[in-house]
């Protein structure tokens, strides 16, 4: 078995029930703090979605909290920080839980820390739009927030309307937006963060810029984030654009030339016929075509008919996305797309990678290797200031040794693997450890209490 799908159960010892009961009896005093030991809440908030994948479904099925604490305030937060810390207890923090990788799951017990309940919009700068909110509140209500005075958030994953804002910079990368703005580690987005420290007096840090880089997409393992200043963009009323193309070779082209074009885009997905024909009913069957799904400005829905009807393409304008309520494109989208797969069959999981240049070259290889146990769903980036397309395709469950033996054919043809399949921060990257995610973990967590096992290079 390969060595990045070994899973690390000797992380932490098993937490001490007399020094878990120490711990507990001291939070049962804090103000402004719920604890719960229901064992249905336990078990419900000490999961994700990690269920996507067949194997961290079996690693991490076990894994429960001892206990689940909420706490209303940032006071409360550095008091559950010092106790655990103080008593040994490891303490996992969780946003909504709509992550994928296990980012939330405890792997040896101890306390899950619930953030919703910090969810005020601190500030919104009238010049600049940076806006301060704090870690529990959920990106939609933020976006709606911000839409009332004009603007809008960069970047958004699919799972928007129930995700948090520190929950997806702790436990995502990108998602609606990268098309446009990159990634969430690209210099720009994250501009400041409130940490507490884990330490037997915690600490409340005001890191800027540069400090707070260590903490971004760390899983909550090197800091407590109790507040984020994001930059953010002007509004833009979005349209709704469908395109579908009879030949896949086309579609690709016209994805890219949409990307390349003087347009301004949101979003730019492109999923393979039978991805399509599993959708929801109200997206339209593909009448055997591939189908381009796009957010366009709305300056920029004449050229992307013109570029339509010069690929010998159908495209259909739906109109502005405000106007769809819960029913839009970005709900069929980045890992979207994966969940209404393995709603029709569970059967289905997925990868993650950025595709070689030229990408259809690549995808032709694998497509004849892996035939329609491989169904490919892209979506375009801008990755470094260049655009390019990342891949998310659909792949049907043959074990793990098939599922090795796909990511090392991908990685021959030059694509740069995201493997979904791990449970630490590293191996779900690009493989290397970060030594300033690990020197910002021994500096704001040096007993090594939060979230344990997810840094490999703290292990």
């Amino acid at each position: 078995m390969d060595c990045r799908y070994q899973f690390v159960l000797a992380v932490w010892p098993m937490t001490s029930t007399r020094l878990l009961a120490d711990c507990c009896a001291e939070l049962t005093a804090v103000a402004d703090l719920e604890l719960i030991d229901a064992p249905v809440e336990l078990k419900r908030f000490s999961r994700d979605a990690y269920d996507f994948s067949p194997v961290l479904r079996e690693q991490l099925e076990g894994c429960c909290a001892d206990v689940v604490v909420r706490p209303h305030t940032v006071a409360a937060v550095a008091v559950v920080a010092g106790a655990c810390t103080r008593h040994g207890i490891p303490l996992t923090l969780r946003g909504s839980g709509t992550g994928n990788y296990g980012q939330c799951v405890p792997l040896q017990g101890g306390v899950v820390m619930l953030m919703g309940a910090l969810s005020k919009v601190r500030h919104l700068d009238p010049d600049t739009g940076v806006v301060t909110v704090e870690s529990g509140c959920l990106l939609r209500d933020l976006d709606q927030h911000l839409s009332r005075h004009g603007r809008q958030l960069r970047l958004l994953p699919s799972s928007w309307r129930s995700a948090s804002v520190g929950g997806f910079v702790a436990g995502g990368s990108g998602g609606i937006g990268s098309v446009r703005w990159g990634f969430l580690r690209d210099p720009g987005h994250l501009l400041a963060l409130e940490v507490v420290t884990a330490e037997d007096s915690p600490q409340q840090l005001q890191l800027d810029a540069a400090g707070s880089e260590a903490l971004n997409h760390a899983y909550g393992s090197n800091g407590i984030i109790t507040a984020l200043s994001l930059a953010t963009a002007p509004a833009v009323p979005w349209q709704e654009v469908m395109i579908d193309c009879e030949d896949w070779s086309e579609a690709v082209a016209l994805a890219l030339r949409c990307t390349r074009a003087a347009v301004d885009l949101h979003l730019c997905s492109l999923h393979e016929r039978p991805i399509v024909d599993q959708l929801p009913h109200w997206c339209g069957a593909s009448n055997g075509q591939h189908r381009l799904l796009l957010l366009v400005a709305p300056d920029g829905v004449s050229t992307l008919k013109r570029l339509a009807a010069d690929a010998g393409a159908h495209c259909k304008v739906w109109g502005p996305e405000a106007d769809r309520g819960g029913t839009g494109l970005r709900e069929l989208t980045w890992n979207h797309t994966t969940m209404h797969m393995r709603a029709v069959d569970p059967d289905w999981t997925y990868l993650q990678m950025l595709l070689p240049q030229p990408e259809l070259a690549a995808m032709q290889v694998l497509k004849q290797q892996w035939g329609d146990d491989l169904l490919w769903h892209l979506e375009a980036v801008r990755q470094q200031g260049v655009q390019r397309l990342a891949a998310l395709p659909i792949v049907r469950w043959r074990g793990r040794q098939s599922l090795e033996q796909l990511m090392n054919d991908c990685r021959q043809l030059g694509a740069v693997v995201f493997n979904p399949h791990v449970i630490t921060v590293e191996d779900g990257g690009l493989g290397v450890v970060d030594a300033d995610q690990v020197a910002a973990k021994r500096r704001y967590d040096p007993k090594g209490v939060l979230n344990p096992g997810k840094l490999r290079g703290c292990l």
